[in-house]
């Protein structure tokens, strides 16, 4: 049964060298191979295409049928070949097609994940089914590359009587009306660029990338004024001809506009996944003038990948760098039209209108505003689906994202230099707290905590006329983590976090069945202790010491029927208050101050630096000093445990007896 197995594979293999001889020509292959019969059927009805594989050199990218079912009719064969026979490895830049007006394939070489990519125009090469090199009956070298998409010159509409062959991007814009582009109208923009005389840029030879907004991008009336000089430089990629499929995400490219005076960079992002994704590109105008604002502008790309002479044209919704709007005409740019769901912060403008128009006037009301918008994937979540219907919870959780300042992320990592920098929010005693992360490569990340949820800045810097708009991934006040989590995560709690895991403390902090009440030191609170009492500091965190560090946190964990904000506290009575521990009872004495609640214990006045941080099963208060006495720790030399003194009074003991039986048994 064996040998009959080997022999079926010997036989298949056989037939597969027969079947690849009989391809003797590239023209053969296509034809033979079933995943290029679409584009074969193309080649048959073309003669230039047929003459060419005949008797010229040939590059052809052949794409599959799957890549057939994306697109309409009108496949120009000819923008797949060339007249010259290249390898992967000699693809330079461009390659030239044998379209009309010849007009250049542009080549992309990219590597992510260790593995290298090659592009041509939108379409990702195929490297496995490429590279096959044959010689047609004139004695002519060509070579097959398989491509998983159709490339799609810029021609004239249909209804054009007119042949616009291979036109650089100044020739685009004033041809804009008879091109073939989806029906999308610029005559705005030209007019700037033409008002400008900024037409030699779109003339020029070369690689570039041009952003182009379209007509309905430049309503309010004013904003066309706005399109000056720097503002059409800020349009343009200098040097890089960058399609949307092989653009590095989130990666910052400079424009024209990077200069001494003024510094734009543009960034490409998606939103969404499979059909539902989107691709955005964004201006960051690093350093601005009196003229153009600092921050971040998005504008979606409705048309994208349109190649030209001197590079590559996608069409945006809106022009970028221009800051005319406030945050609530923002928020309201992403109503719902016609069922459509648009824009990388629908859901939380369709939440806004949902909780009622209260919402929107505060927005409205503040004359500068800094708003934290979770994306759309962070309303997905089950613990904020769980609660979304409660109107009167979520008017608090939106007014938690709110803050009443401009704050972008320079001033966010400033006032994160001496300490943990925290804002008040437009709920009453709540607060925002800002981490800033910087890995290994330098990169930084931004972080907000809101009531206990840690979420992540992924866009950021949304400049609008009266503040910033910055979208995070995470709805804040909606909790997701135990106490045990949010003690393993937070990095402004990992002394106490260690503490714990050293006395194996933490492991009943994830009981969602019990309801704690948990006073944490934070790590600067662990500093001063060192420097107080440093001999009890050092021992709490020796291994042999745990027990001793297990009864310490036992003071600061409460557990009842119920978690207690620093306001039930507060609440709970003007004179000391005694609270159930698992080691005793916790007796303290809360004063509110303003708007800080500090704990009166032990004749000490400890503040509580973040209040009311909200666990799944419980709530977090960090404190600034722990519940802890210089006399904590107090052991005999080469003792760790109280009970060691025991422990040696009964070994001696049991030798005793041991002794004993052992004399009785020799006499």
């Amino acid at each position: 049964m064996k040998m009959f197995a080997i022999v079926n594979v010997m036989l298949l293999m056989v037939l597969s060298v027969s079947y690849t001889a009989m391809a003797s020509t590239l023209l053969d292959k296509i034809k033979d191979d079933p995943d290029l019969s679409q584009f074969y059927e193309l080649i048959e009805r073309n003669k230039i295409a047929m003459s060419n594989l005949q008797l010229r050199s040939l590059t052809i990218f052949a794409p599959t049928n799957e890549a057939f079912q994306k697109h309409n009719d009108n496949i120009q064969v000819q923008y797949h070949m060339s007249t010259t026979a290249v390898t992967l490895e000699h693809l330079g830049t461009t390659i030239t097609s044998d379209f009309d007006g010849t007009p250049p394939l542009y080549i992309t070489k990219t590597r992510k994940n260790n593995q290298d990519y090659i592009y041509v125009n939108n379409a990702l090469v195929l490297r496995s089914r490429s590279n096959i090199q044959m010689v047609n009956e004139n004695g002519k070298r060509q070579v097959l590359h398989v491509i998983d998409d159709i490339l799609t010159p810029l021609m004239a509409n249909s209804a054009s009587s007119n042949d616009i062959n291979n036109p650089d991007a100044f020739q685009f814009l004033s041809y804009s009306d008879i091109l073939d582009i989806g029906g999308q109208r610029i005559r705005s923009y030209r007019q700037r660029v033409i008002a400008n005389t900024k037409e030699v840029v779109y003339q020029a030879n070369g690689g570039f990338t041009f952003f182009i907004p379209v007509e309905e991008g430049f309503k309010p009336h004013p904003r066309p004024d706005l399109i000056d000089k720097k503002v059409i430089d800020g349009h343009i990629i200098p040097n890089r001809v960058v399609f949307t499929k092989s653009a590095p995400i989130e990666q910052p490219f400079e424009t024209l506009a990077f200069e001494d005076n003024i510094k734009v960079t543009v960034t490409f992002f998606t939103q969404g996944e499979g059909k539902n994704m989107k691709t955005y590109v964004k201006s960051n105008t690093v350093v601005g003038d009196s003229k153009h604002s600092t921050g971040v502008v998005l504008a979606e790309i409705v048309r994208a990948n349109i190649p030209v002479k001197n590079g590559v044209v996608h069409l945006i919704h809106r022009p970028l760098m221009v800051v005319d709007t406030t945050v609530k005409q923002f928020l309201e740019s992403f109503k719902i039209v016609n069922e459509k769901e648009d824009g990388p912060l629908f859901k939380f403008y369709e939440v806004i209108m949902d909780v009622g128009g209260e919402f929107m006037q505060t927005v409205n009301s503040m004359k500068e505003i800094t708003l934290f918008a979770p994306s759309n994937e962070a309303w997905s979540d089950p613990m904020v689906q769980n609660i979304i219907r409660d109107r009167n919870r979520m008017r608090d959780i939106l007014n938690l994202h709110l803050v009443r300042d401009r704050l972008n992320t320079e001033r966010i990592r400033q006032g994160n230099l001496q300490s943990i920098l925290q804002v008040p929010t437009a709920v009453d005693r709540r607060n925002l707290y800002f981490n800033v992360i910087t890995n290994r490569e330098g990169n930084q990340t931004v972080t907000v905590e809101g009531a206990g949820v840690n979420a992540t800045l992924i866009q950021a810097d949304i400049a609008q006329m009266n503040g910033y708009v910055h979208i995070i991934d995470r709805v804040l006040g909606v909790p997701f983590a135990t106490v045990y989590d949010k003690l393993r995560t937070d990095p402004m709690l990992n002394s106490t976090y260690i503490m714990g895991r050293n006395a194996d403390f933490n492991s009943q902090l994830n009981d969602t069945k019990r309801r704690f009440t948990y006073f944490v030191p934070r790590d600067w609170a662990w500093q001063q202790t060192e420097i107080e009492f440093p001999s009890t500091h050092k021992k709490l965190f020796m291994p042999e010491f745990y027990y001793h560090a297990r009864l310490v946190l036992e003071r600061h964990l409460v557990i009842s029927d119920k978690a207690f904000t620093m306001a039930d506290l507060r609440n709970m009575g003007n004179d000391s208050i005694v609270l159930p521990t698992i080691r005793d009872a916790l007796t303290i004495r809360v004063r509110e101050d303003g708007k800080r609640y500090s704990i009166q214990w032990n004749h000490r006045n400890i503040p509580v630096f973040r209040p009311d941080v909200e666990c799944t099963n419980g709530i977090i208060h960090v404190i600034d000093h722990p519940f802890l006495v210089d006399s904590d720790i107090r052991v005999t030399a080469g003792s760790s445990q109280p009970f060691d003194g025991i422990r040696t009074t009964a070994i001696l003991l049991v030798a005793n007896i041991v002794m004993l039986i052992v004399a009785k048994n020799l006499v």
